[in-house]
C-alpha cells in the first residue's frame, strides 16, 4: 500500500463526516477549510489562487467526493513527498473531523479504551482495511489485530465471543466497519476483566509495531567506540535504522545504526564479565551489545536479521508485507473455494446427467421389454395361425376322404365324376388361395426379420454412442487426473466416485452388448423359422412336381378289379410365378407323386387331363388306375392325392 493509498483513507473519513446529509457532496467552505489544513500538515505550500478558483462562489451547489478528486490529485497528494510531514499529525487532524461525527463512548466513562488509544486504533483500522470504499476491514484482519492486542497483554484471544459477535452483525461476515470495530472494543466482550491501562499499553505496543514499524524495542548493554565502556540505552528497531536513546521515553536520542542489505549480526561468546552478547556489523563499523538473557538475545537477532532482509528486499514495512501476504491468502482461499464451488457444480452436472442417462437407459429397457412383449405376441400369434391351418388340414383331410368315399360310389356315372371334378377345381382353387396366404405369411415373416435387424442395428448404434460416452468419460478422467495432481489426497474420493460411474457405464454397456446378443438370437430363431418356411413351401413344390402326371384322351378304362380303396385326395400345387404362357401349367397330384402333361387337342389347342390313381388292396399291392379326359381349354388345374399309393402309371392308352 503506498502513501498514496494511506492518505487517501484518512482524507476519505474526513470527507465523510463533512459530508452532515449523507448525500455524498459537501460545501464548498467547508472542503476550502479542509483544503487548507491539509495544505498545513502535509507541509505542502499554498496554492490560494488555485484554491479559490477552484472552489469559486459561482458554481452550482456542493462538490461530490469525484468533483473533489481532481483537485486533491493535481495541487495535494501529487505534492506530497514521503519523509517531509508527520503522519501521525496528518491522521490526528483527519481523526479529529470524524470523531466529533462519527466516535461515540460511553458517556458515563465506562470504555474500555480512551479516546488516544481509540485514535491509534482508527490508524490501525486504516492500515489493515481493505483498499475500496466504504472501508471495511475483513473477519480474517480484524482477528489478527486482536490477537496481537491480546498477545501484547500476554492474554488469549475468545475466539468463540468474536464469532459470535461477527455473526450477530448484519453485515459482520463481509467486514466491519471502524466504528463498529470501535463499538466492539468498548463493549468489553473480547477483553473482559482487563485493566484499561494494560489494554492502553497493548495498542500503544501494536501501533508502534504496525504503523510506525518498530520491529523491537527494550533495553540492551552497549559497548562505546573510543572508551570501550559498557552503557545500557534503550534501542528501537525499525526496518532502516536501529537508533538508541537514554531511556525509553526516547527524549535524548544517543545514536543510530543504518542498516543496509550488506549489514549482518553475529552472536559472540560471553566475556569481559558480560553474557548474551552479540554484534551487529556495518560497512563501517562493528557494533557489539549485550542481552539480559540468551532469549532477548535470540530475539534481537532474529528481528535486527529481519530488517536486513527487508532492505535486501528493498521493502521498508513488514507488516505492509505482510499485510499483503495475508490479502495473496485470503484471495487464493477465496480463489480455491470458488474452484471447489465450481468443482461441485460440475460434478453435480455429471450427477445429473448420469441420472439422465440412468432414465434413458430405463427406457431403452422398457422398450426392449416391449419389444419382447410384441414378438412373444407374434410368435403366439403365429403358433395359433399353424394351429389353425393343421386344424384346417385336418379337416380337408377328413373331408378328403368323405370326398374319395363319395367318388368310389359315384365313380360309375360320369356326370357325377365331372361334377366332382368340378368340385376338385374349387378345392383347388381355395388350396392355391391357402398357399397365397401362406407366401404372404413368408413375406411377412421376411418384413419381421428386416424389423429385427433395424432393432439389432439401432442397439448397435446405442452400443456405439454408449462407447463414445464411455471413452469421453474416460478422456474427461485423464485430464481431471493430469489437472487435480496435487490435490490428489483432497478428490481421492471425488476420483473413487467417477471410477464407479464408470464402471456403472461399462456394466451397461455389458448390459446392452447382453440385449445385442439376444436379438441376434431372436434374429438368428426367426431366420431359422423363416428358413423352415421356405423349406416347407419347397417341400411342398416338390412333392406337387413329383405327383404330377399327363392326362391323355380317350375313352373309359374298365376297372381292373371291383373292390376300389377310395380316390386320393386331390391337393393343388402352384409354381411360384405362373404364367399363360409357360407349356406346364397345370398340375396333378396322385398319391405320391406329381406329374404334368400337356397335350394336343385336334385344332392345335392344349388338351390336360386327369388321370386318378388308387391302389387296390386284395390279392397283395397293386394298383388301379381310373382315367378320364377334361379338356379345359388353355388353362386347366387338377390335382388328386392318395395317401397310400406312390406309383405313377407311366403312360395312358
Amino acid at each position: 500500500m503506498d502513501l498514496r493509498a494511506e492518505l487517501l483513507k484518512s482524507i476519505w473519513y474526513a470527507f465523510t463526516a463533512l459530508d452532515v446529509e449523507k448525500s455524498g457532496k459537501v460545501s464548498k467552505s467547508q472542503l476550502k477549510v479542509l483544503s487548507h489544513n491539509l495544505y498545513t500538515v502535509l507541509h505542502i505550500p499554498h496554492d490560494p489562487v488555485a484554491l479559490e478558483e477552484h472552489f469559486r462562489d459561482d458554481d452550482d451547489g456542493p462538490v461530490s467526493s469525484q468533483g473533489y478528486m481532481p483537485y486533491l490529485n493535481k495541487y495535494i497528494l501529487d505534492k506530497v513527498e514521503e519523509g517531509a510531514f508527520v503522519k501521525g499529525d496528518f491522521d490526528e487532524l483527519c481523526w479529529t473531523l470524524t470523531a466529533k461525527k462519527n466516535y461515540k463512548p460511553d458517556r458515563n466513562g465506562n470504555s474500555v479504551v480512551s479516546h488516544k488509544d481509540a485514535f491509534k486504533l482508527w490508524c490501525l483500522f486504516n492500515f489493515l482495511s481493505e483498499d475500496k470504499y466504504p472501508l471495511v476491514m475483513v473477519p480474517d484482519e480484524v482477528e489478527y489485530l486482536l490477537k496481537k492486542i491480546c498477545t501484547a497483554m500476554n492474554v488469549e484471544l475468545n475466539s468463540c465471543e468474536l464469532e459470535d459477535y461477527l455473526s450477530q452483525e448484519p453485515q459482520g461476515q463481509g467486514g466491519l466497519t471502524v466504528w463498529q470495530f470501535l463499538d466492539m472494543v468498548n463493549s468489553g466482550r473480547l477483553l473482559r476483566g482487563i485493566e484499561q491501562e494494560a489494554i492502553s499499553m497493548a495498542v500503544e505496543e501494536v501501533y508502534q509495531e504496525v504503523i510506525e514499524d518498530v520491529l523491537k524495542q527494550g533495553y540492551l548493554w552497549k559497548r562505546g567506540q573510543l572508551r570501550r565502556n559498557w552503557s545500557e540505552r534503550w534501542f528501537m528497531l525499525k526496518p532502516s535504522v536501529l537508533s538508541y536513546y537514554m531511556s525509553e521515553e526516547r527524549k535524548e536520542k544517543k545514536g543510530s545504526i543504518a542498516l543496509d542489505k550488506h549489514c549482518c549480526v553475529e552472536v559472540l561468546p560471553d566475556r569481559d564479565g558480560k553474557r548474551c552478547m552479540f554484534c551487529v556489523k556495518t560497512s563501517s563499523r562493528t557494533y557489539e551489545m549485550s542481552a539480559s538473557d540468551t532469549r532477548q538475545r535470540q530475539e534481537w537477532t532474529l528481528a535486527i536479521q529481519t530488517a536486513i532482509r527487508l532492505q535486501a528486499e528493498g521493502k521498508k514495512s513488514l507488516h505492509k508485507d505482510l499485510k499483503q501476504k495475508r490479502r495473496e491468502q485470503r484471495e487464493q482461499r477465496e480463489q480455491r473455494k470458488a474452484a471447489k464451488e465450481e468443482e461441485m457444480q460440475r460434478l453435480k452436472q455429471l450427477q445429473e446427467e448420469k441420472e439422465r442417462k440412468l432414465q434413458e437407459l430405463e427406457l431403452l429397457k422398457e422398450a426392449q421389454r416391449q419389444a419382447e412383449i410384441l414378438l412373444q405376441e407374434e410368435e403366439q400369434r403365429r403358433r395359433q395361425q399353424h394351429e389353425e391351418m393343421q386344424r384346417t388340414l385336418e379337416i380337408q383331410l377328413q373331408e378328403a376322404e368323405q370326398a374319395r368315399a363319395s367318388m368310389q360310389a359315384e365313380m360309375v356315372l360320369k356326370e357325377a365324376e365331372a361334377e366332382r371334378q368340378r368340385k376338385r377345381i374349387l378345392e383347388l382353387e381355395d388350396m392355391q388361395e391357402r398357399l397365397q396366404e401362406a407366401l404372404q405369411q413368408e413375406v411377412k415373416a421376411r418384413q419381421d426379420e428386416e424389423a429385427v435387424r433395424y432393432a439389432q442395428a439401432r442397439l448397435l448404434a446405442e452400443e456405439e454412442e454408449k462407447l463414445k460416452e464411455l471413452m469421453k468419460l474416460k478422456e474427461e478422467q485423464e485430464e481431471y487426473i493430469i489437472k487435480t495432481q496435487r490435490e490428489k489426497q483432497v478428490l481421492k474420493l471425488e476420483m473413487e466416485n467417477k471410477n464407479k460411474c464408470l464402471e456403472e457405464a461399462q456394466k451397461q454397456l455389458e448390459e446392452v452388448r447382453v440385449n445385442r446378443q439376444r436379438v441376434d438370437q431372436d434374429v438368428m430363431a426367426a431366420q431359422r423359422k423363416l428358413r423352415q418356411a421356405s423349406t416347407n413351401v419347397k417341400h411342398w413344390n416338390v412333392q406337387m412336381n413329383r405327383l404330377m402326371h399327363p392326362i391323355g384322351p380317350g375313352g373309359r378304362r374298365p376297372a381292373e378289379h371291383p373292390s376300389l380303396d377310395l380316390l386320393s385326395t386331390a391337393m393343388l400345387g402352384l409354381s411360384p410365378h405362373p404364367h399363360p404362357s409357360s407349356p406346364f401349367w397345370g398340375y396333378l397330384v396322385a398319391g405320391r407323386t406329381l406329374v404334368q402333361s400337356e397335350q394336343k387337342s385336334p385344332n392345335n389347342t392344349p388338351s390336360f387331363g386327369l388321370v386318378f390313381q388308387a391302389p387296390l388292396y386284395r390279392h397283395g399291392p397293386r394298383h388301379l388306375c381310373l382315367w378320364g379326359v377334361y379338356s379345359l381349354g388353355h388353362r386347366a388345374r387338377v390335382a388328386s392325392r392318395t395317401g397310400a399309393s406312390s406309383a405313377l402309371t407311366p403312360s395312358l392308352n
